[in-house]
């Protein structure tokens, strides 16, 4: 097993689900919100498989007792484990624009019946 290379996709596949979580928050701080929705799938699609990644290589160390771990793994799981955070993060902040874009509407046709 090429550790190095397996904990570079991890830190790849965690990036791109980083990246697609801070284009959904932009969206909707933008009230884009048709658009946030899939970044956040999308995000959560690229997180799936770096979870897998990760089980994989727990199996494979279970089976193989692979010995000492490179400081790259050891900086691919905590990447990893970072970004699962922050997607819970980003979801919150993402309702909290969803609310306060309802609210603005309302606020704004109650001003506009005047």
């Amino acid at each position: 097993m090429d550790i190095e290379q397996f904990s570079m996709n991890i830190i790849l596949h965690a990036g791109s689900a980083k990246n697609y979580l801070h284009e959904a928050l932009q969206d909707a701080r933008n009230t884009a919100f048709d658009q946030v929705d899939s970044k956040i799938k999308q995000a959560s699609e690229e997180l799936l498989e770096a979870h897998k990644l990760q089980t994989t290589f727990i199996q494979e160390d279970a089976k193989d007792s692979l010995g000492n771990l490179p400081v790259l793994l050891v900086h691919a799981q905590d990447h990893l484990m970072t970004v699962m955070s922050e997607k819970s993060l980003v979801e919150e902040m993402v309702e909290i624009y969803r609310n306060q874009h309802v609210l603005n509407e309302k606020v704004n046709r109650l001003l506009g019946e005047k």
